[in-house]
Parts: C-alpha cells; sequence; structure tokens
C-alpha cells in the first residue's frame, strides 16, 4: 500500500463521511470514493457503511484508526528533515583534518564544545597527509579544515575566517634589535615548512620581486617542529597572527610582521554533499565552525 492510500485511508477515517475527506486531501468527492472502494478491496471489509444520512465505521475500521494514524505519524518523522535528532543521544566518530598548527589551537575548544552536547561522540584528528578531495570523497575524512585547494569539484566548502601569516623567532634573536624590514628578513636564516621537503613558496615570490632572496637552512614537516627549532636556534620560522599566543610566549618565541605584501589566508571547511543534509553532520560542522569564530 502506497503512502498516498494509507493518508486516504487515515482521512475516511477520521472523518467518516467521502465528501469531508475529499476536502481534507484536497482532492474530489468521486476520487474520494473511488480511492474507497480501492481501500476496501485491498483491507477485505466495507469500512465506512451508511447509517441513515451518514456513514459510520465499521468494528475493522476502529481498529485500524489508532494504527493507521500513527503510522503516518511515523512515516512523517522520518521524511521530516532532521526528525528525531537529539545530540546527547549521538554515538558517532568523526574524522577532521587539519594542519598542525590549526588542530593545536582548535582540538580542545572543540571537543569541549561538542562533549558538552554529545557525551558518546568522538573525534580523530589526521594530518594534511590525506589533503584534498579524494579523503572526502571515499568517506575517510569528514571534515577538511584549513586552507583549502586541490578539492574534488563536487566538494562542498564554507569560508571561516581569514588569518595573517606572520614571523616567529625566539625572543633574543638579533632580528628585534632593529626594524624589521625587508632586506633584513630575507638575510635571517630561514625554516621552510612542508610535507613534501618543498624549500621555495610564496614568500620567495614576493621576495624576488623586490630582488630579494633568502636561505631556507632547515626544512621541517609542521609547525610545531618549526617553532621548536626556532626556539633554539637564531633560525626564523612563520606562524599565524594571534594564534596560539600563550604557548608562544611560554616556548619563549616572538612574532613579528612580516614586510611583505602578503594576502591573509582564507580558512575554511570542506565536506562531501553525502553528508550536508546529515543532521548529526551538520550539527558537528556547525560546532567546527563556532570553535574556529569564537576562538579567543
Amino acid at each position: 500500500m502506497d503512502l498516498n492510500l494509507l493518508r486516504a485511508l487515515d482521512a475516511l477515517l477520521r472523518e467518516n463521511s467521502v465528501t469531508r475527506a475529499a476536502e481534507r486531501l484536497g482532492t474530489s468527492p468521486a476520487a474520494a470514493s473511488r480511492t474507497l472502494a480501492r481501500l476496501r478491496r485491498a483491507v477485505g471489509d466495507p469500512l465506512l457503511v451508511r447509517a441513515g444520512q451518514e456513514m459510520v465505521p465499521t468494528p475493522r475500521a476502529l481498529e485500524l484508526r489508532e494504527e493507521v494514524a500513527a503510522l503516518l505519524r511515523g512515516c512523517d518523522n522520518v521524511l521530516r528533515p532532521g526528525a528525531g535528532f537529539d545530540a546527547v543521544h549521538l554515538q558517532r566518530t568523526f574524522t577532521v583534518q587539519a594542519a598542525d598548527l590549526v588542530l593545536a589551537g582548535l582540538a580542545g575548544p572543540l571537543t569541549e564544545r561538542i562533549h558538552k552536547e554529545a557525551p558518546h561522540v568522538d573525534v580523530v584528528f589526521l594530518p594534511e597527509s590525506v589533503e584534498g578531495g579524494p579523503a572526502l570523497r571515499q568517506g575517510r575524512v569528514d571534515v577538511e579544515l584549513g586552507v583549502l585547494g586541490h578539492l574534488d569539484p563536487e566538494i562542498h566548502t564554507r569560508r571561516l575566517t581569514r588569518m595573517t601569516l606572520v614571523g616567529v623567532a625566539r625572543r633574543g634573536h638579533p632580528l628585534f634589535g632593529k626594524r624589521i624590514d625587508a632586506r633584513r628578513f630575507a638575510a635571517a636564516d630561514h625554516i621552510g615548512i612542508s610535507r613534501h621537503g618543498k624549500r621555495l613558496g610564496l614568500i620567495d615570490d614576493e621576495l624576488a620581486e623586490l630582488g630579494l632572496r633568502r636561505r631556507v637552512a632547515v626544512v621541517v614537516p609542521s609547525h610545531t617542529s618549526a617553532m621548536m627549532l626556532a626556539r633554539n636556534t637564531d633560525l626564523v620560522s612563520l606562524t599565524l597572527a594571534d594564534w596560539l599566543p600563550d604557548t608562544t610566549e611560554a616556548m619563549g618565541l616572538r612574532t613579528f610582521p612580516i614586510p611583505l605584501d602578503l594576502a591573509p589566508l582564507d580558512i575554511g571547511m570542506a565536506w562531501h554533499p553525502r553528508n550536508s543534509a546529515d543532521p548529526g553532520h551538520r550539527w558537528f560542522r556547525d560546532h567546527v565552525a563556532a570553535a574556529v569564530l569564537t576562538r579567543p
């Protein structure tokens, strides 16, 4: 029995009238009468019989009335977007891929936020080694967070905020003795940050425009290792402005504006469209976004 036939049965049993049932269904009395005939054949019972000027339900119809109403309520709940979602009962693991520097600032606030509402939700954080769209497409990653690139065309994205790159060096570094201009910045020995061992990037392009070059003396795979190396050497690294200020201070590091015309970084979130309408995934994405947007 299709859902429309079930709705027609519900209307007929509620109204005990073909005419009023037709009005409820938005159809004609003739169409409602034909539907009643179909229902009688399907159920094997007349359902409604005439008693004078009115129609009255049969005992079988009375048995079916509440059962049909309950079935329709259940169908409506299933088909309603996000129906029945309650984060407190959610038992699920979400996977987030992001750079270590982003995770260092967001993992704590994010897990604290979600565990207040959903104590049974777990979060797995993955490095950018599975970057790009395939991991989202393949379902290995729920959310990619950071500077988004190389995404599959169907991937959905949301821009969250913009961040500025700044330089970072140990507090007593000679650079801080005078104003840091492009020439002094280029003259320092630098730490490159690349999982693939790349030595050159946007910084080098901007320096080249000014006829300058820098020496990338060391390349490390993560921002965390770069900051630890900068703490104990005269090497200069990069970090995000106003990001983890307490950690930077505790490590004996100091940030400074990069004396180049660098565009800010767009930080966004990406996910596969298969998860767009899923209420649990949508709830998680909202918390990821809030953790980024409300960071200290």
